[in-house]
């Protein structure tokens, strides 16, 4: 019992340090999610044994005690926060036990998402704004109403049909445009970076200077309104009328039963991300205002509203080294290898940190602890340091003087840029990565040129370009057994992959094109490309100007690709020679295309095409491919484990196709 004790008591402890460090000094070493395991587990075990509960437990008060800097001033209803809940089971629990307490009402909710910045409350009397106080520890704020002013969609005077009595509760939050823009300030000025805008939102809004508030640009949003005579008025209505009244407006909001609460979750899941701030959740508050009243509130949280909590897309972790990654350019990228930590449902151990420069301006060390992210990106980030990291006296990380693969000489090919690279053309890494990219799935899709193999291939030093694995083909017996010889590659595998490479031959020009590793061109422009000139000798006979004739080509990738083609002139008739014979596009009056008009989303995985073949099959047909699904979205083509964009579709009554209809189109 006394470890049992001892853990409560740690746990208390840090959660009143973080806490603190959230609240009052607005530099948290933690993320939300995990400051909310912390809470979580003493929760528990307070609920588990209540006779070694604290009476002083940080569990049974709301934030933290106010800062010095302001004037105290007691909330008239206390600002009482939410309690979370993870799954749909959570859900359906919650709201088994508020029927409990009143069985007779009907279970309607108003929905809306939970955005993510700084509580406020502002007291209007008269129509005019009076007192604007921080949530504080929820019974005591800090007046900033001097603060609150100055941000431009608080109104400072209510319109004669506003009640004269009137309290709105919001959040004040930055967009993530000016969090950037603030961030590229204080890099100027050598100081710490803002880790998300949440943060920066809660540190302007308890500056001293209004001024320098005003500089900021803050928003804020309502949640809540309370006067005398709305009491009867339920959450939808009263928000409603906020927004008649001169106040935001909650972009996505909605009402219904739980059902379809799951959908509205389900929707905003990948929605949220596209708008201009951070949200990580949503709201969900009992419709009706009488019941409401009758479910009352504990001493922490209103029974009668819940927050559902999306996978964090920021955490911390700390940077067990800084390694260098060379691309098939040559270029020199620095990697941090981190302590392996779950962001948004998956485990990430690496992130990119882009170049030199971008590693000075955080002023990361081996051993720092880092805010992470992956938000709307799918490749993690590193963010910032964790406040207080910087004072750490820790080796900067070399940058390097040589390749760190071949330990040839390194530089810039152009003065303008940021990167570094590996000067020396014969670097097996650059070739690892060429091959890499040219049997990828974008590319040719090379079924069995995996990683391992490509490095084995590089390493034999038969190869100097990827187009000279097609060799192994002009003599097969003797390839068989070079892949045979390869180390965890059986004969049957071999054989497999020489079958590959035999159907890449006739793969479509345009992959071709793409896999080639031309600089500057990509699926889309290779695409274009293909249309403009029906063979790899058309293209490399083309002239510069001609080649800005097509769209999407400009002066830059005209030039990229005169300066390929300059480099390896004998290339269409060597491949000729293996005997590759892409396949052009067919030609095709626009009129005559069945999918002409059509915007489409891929999303989920398809039986045997890569979400790449699929969108290029798509504008083949005619078809524009967005990568959202919206109102302006006439086709979804979906696959397994399709998700929020499959749901967002149902909703909006947009047509769901498969991959076998897609296949049918193109007969």
């Amino acid at each position: 019992m006394s470890d049992l004790r001892q853990r409560m008591k740690e746990l208390a402890d840090q959660v009143r340090m973080h806490r603190h460090r959230y609240y009052v000094l607005d530099q948290p070493v933690i993320s939300d999610t995990e400051y909310d395991a912390l809470e979580r587990e003493l929760r528990t075990l307070e609920a588990a044994h209540p006779e070694l509960a604290d009476p002083n437990s940080p569990t049974l008060r709301v934030g933290a005690p106010p800062i010095e800097a302001f004037e105290k001033r007691r909330h008239s209803v206390p600002m009482l926060s939410l309690d979370n809940a993870y799954t749909e089971a959570e859900l359906y629990e919650w709201e088994t036990k508020w029927l409990k307490l009143a069985p007779d009402a009907e279970p309607l909710y108003a929905t809306e998402l939970k955005v993510d910045g700084l509580s406020l409350s502002l007291r209007y009397e008269d129509r005019k704004l009076v007192e604007a106080l921080t949530r504080g520890d929820g019974e005591t704020g800090e007046r900033v109403t001097e603060n609150a002013r100055t941000i431009a969609d608080i109104p400072l005077v209510l319109p004669p049909e506003a009640p004269p009595l009137l309290t709105v509760r919001g959040e004040v939050f930055l967009s993530r445009k000016r969090w950037e823009e603030l961030n590229r300030q204080r890099d100027a000025r050598g100081e710490p970076r803002f880790a998300n805008p949440r943060n920066a939102a809660s540190g302007t809004l308890k500056l001293l200077d209004s001024r320098e508030v005003a500089a900021r640009g803050l928003s804020f949003l309502p949640w809540q309104a309370l006067w005398p005579d709305g009491e009867g008025m339920d959450h939808a209505r009263a928000m409603a009328s906020l927004g008649v009244w001169g106040f935001g407006v909650m972009p996505a909001h909605g009402k219904g039963d739980l059902a379809s609460v799951l959908g509205f979750i389900a929707i905003q899941a990948q929605a949220r991300l596209d708008l201009p701030f951070d949200t990580d959740g949503v709201v969900l508050k009992v419709l009706d205002p009488v019941v409401q009243q009758r479910l009352g509130a504990t001493d922490r949280v209103p029974r009668w509203a819940i927050a559902f909590k999306y996978p964090a897309t920021q955490v911390t972790t700390t940077v067990l080294g800084i390694t260098w990654q060379v691309g098939r350019s040559g270029k020199l990228t620095p990697v941090a290898e981190l302590e392996a930590v779950e962001v948004a449902g998956s485990t990430v151990r690496r992130a990119t940190l882009h170049n030199a420069d971008e590693l000075a301006r955080l002023g990361l060390r081996v051993g720092h602890r880092v805010f992470i992210e992956k938000g709307g990106e799918v490749i993690p980030k590193v963010v910032a340091l964790v406040p207080g990291e910087e004072a750490r006296d820790l080796p900067a990380p070399l940058i390097p003087k040589a390749c760190p693969v071949c330990a040839g000489e390194v530089g810039k090919t152009d003065d303008a840029e940021v990167a570094i690279r590996c000067l020396n053309p014969e670097c097996p890494a650059k070739l690892v990565a060429r091959l890499q990219h040219f049997g990828g799935r974008s590319a040719l899709d090379i079924e069995g040129l995996g990683e391992a193999l490509v490095e084995q291939v590089v390493a034999s030093g038969r190869f100097e370009q990827p187009w000279e694995l097609f060799t192994l083909l002009q003599e097969p017996l003797l390839g068989l057994a070079f892949l045979s010889g390869l180390d965890r590659m059986a004969e049957k595998s071999a054989q497999n992959l020489l079958e590959a490479l035999n159907a890449a031959r006739t793969k479509p020009l345009a992959r071709w094109i793409h896999a080639l590793g031309i600089p500057m061109v990509g699926v889309r422009t290779a695409e274009l490309l293909a249309e403009a000139y029906p063979s790899l000798e058309a293209l490399w006979m083309a002239e510069e100007n001609r080649l800005q004739a097509v769209e999407e080509v400009g002066p830059k990738v005209a030039a990229a690709l005169r300066g390929f083609a300059a480099l390896h002139p004998d290339l269409p008739a060597r491949l000729a020679e293996l005997g590759v014979q892409p396949a052009a596009p067919e030609p095709r009056e626009l009129g005559e295309l069945p999918l002409s008009g059509e915007v489409a989303v891929v999303t989920g995985t398809l039986p045997s095409l890569s979400r790449e073949e699929a969108e290029a099959l798509l504008k083949r047909l005619g078809a524009k491919v967005t990568g959202t699904v919206s109102a302006k979205t006439t086709l979804l083509l979906a696959g397994e484990k399709a998700g929020t964009k499959l749901a967002k579709a149902e909703t909006l009554g947009i047509p769901v196709r498969d991959e076998a209809w897609l296949r049918a189109q193109d007969k």
